[in-house]
């Protein structure tokens, strides 16, 4: 009898993250599985992440730790567990040199026994103020291969441009766990099955929308913004035609981006006058996200003119940038605003 490919509703041959991964490793016969390891180990980090927000409240990880991160923020017991789970499984995985998170100030070096070619830049657990309140939260990455392989491993070699990445990815954890990453041929979502431990391919070359009906901005903060940009606001729920956009705002940027890519809008952080260069990082928040919104067939800009996201260049680590993202009909009628 021939094998069967699902059974009831257990499916015998699932397309896993792994599965997936070695498939793609196999269209390129120069590529060494250096880049499938490390995706692998993220995906572990990952699992491991999604494993302590579910037990955050009987395990007493609410709260805050008493510290504060490089950008100010309070530190969440969540931020300082997930951040030392990214380091740890990233390290042993022998496939990076340098890592770069929000919670450490500086550069984390990789012993040289553990080198290997890629820097991998992250926030362990993005959208930390709605951790106890138990909205939805994630982890962001980007992963870059070092440019110069000779000598020390230095921050300089950190601050590259997102149009550099190789891959880059989020997880977010809300009412199933997705894992969603790009290597530059698209953008694949894997969920994750707890019964098997394992991330499915659930959400195949996921595409956003060329057009959307939802705008997701902070517009608490409209008394610090640009006149330009109340203007496009009230165009949003005040059209000349049609009916107006829904407004959707979680304040955490891996469920407000993930949302956008299913149902298409824009998501903004845009500059304002109590922060000229926006508040989102620039290396482990806007550039994996633009890079991963760009593959699905959307637009990623700073509002500067039409400058990408992906082109602005680095001069620091935990530099801030303004950030612009969606449908690419969206992206564009908000830069007609700003630009005009």
């Amino acid at each position: 009898m021939a094998s069967s490919s699902k059974i009831g509703d257990v499916s015998t041959d699932a397309m896993t993250l792994t599965r997936f991964t070695m498939e793609e490793q196999m269209k390129h016969p120069g590529a060494s599985g250096s880049l499938t390891l490390l995706l692998s180990s993220l995906a572990v980090a990952c699992k491991a992440t999604e494993a302590a927000v579910r037990k955050a409240g009987i395990a007493q990880l609410y709260g805050i730790s008493g510290d504060t991160n490089t950008t100010g923020d309070e530190q969440k017991k969540l931020d300082v567990l997930a951040n030392d789970l990214f380091i740890n499984l990233l390290k042993s995985s022998y496939q990076t040199c340098a890592m770069v998170s929000e919670e450490n100030e500086n550069m984390i070096e990789v012993p040289v026994a553990k080198h290997g070619r890629y820097i991998v830049c992250f926030d362990p657990l993005d959208g930390s103020s709605n951790i106890d309140c138990l909205v939805s939260i994630g982890s962001i990455f980007g992963i870059y291969r070092r440019d110069d392989d000779e000598g020390p491993v230095t921050e300089k070699d950190c601050l590259l441009p997102g149009n550099k990445l190789v891959a880059a990815g989020y997880c977010v954890f809300g009412t199933a766990c997705m894992m969603v990453i790009s290597t530059g041929n698209g953008v694949n979502g894997f969920t994750l099955d707890p019964s098997i431990g394992e991330f499915i391919l659930t959400a195949q070359d996921m595409k956003v929308p060329k057009k959307g009906k939802i705008y997701s901005v902070n517009e608490g903060n409209s008394s610090y913004l640009d006149e330009k940009l109340l203007k496009y606001f009230k165009h949003c729920k005040f059209p000349e035609t049609g009916k107006p956009r829904g407004a959707r705002y979680v304040g955490s940027m891996v469920a407000d981006v993930h949302r956008t890519i299913c149902y298409g809008g824009i998501f903004m952080y845009p500059a304002s006058s109590s922060a000229v260069n926006g508040k989102l990082r620039l290396l482990y928040e806007c550039n994996p996200m633009a890079f991963i919104m760009e593959q699905a067939g959307g637009k990623a800009v700073t509002g500067r003119g039409d400058e990408r996201v992906l082109d602005v260049i680095p001069t620091s680590l935990h530099q801030r940038a303004p950030i612009y993202l969606g449908s690419a009909d969206d992206v564009d009628e908000v830069l007609s605003f700003l630009n005009a």
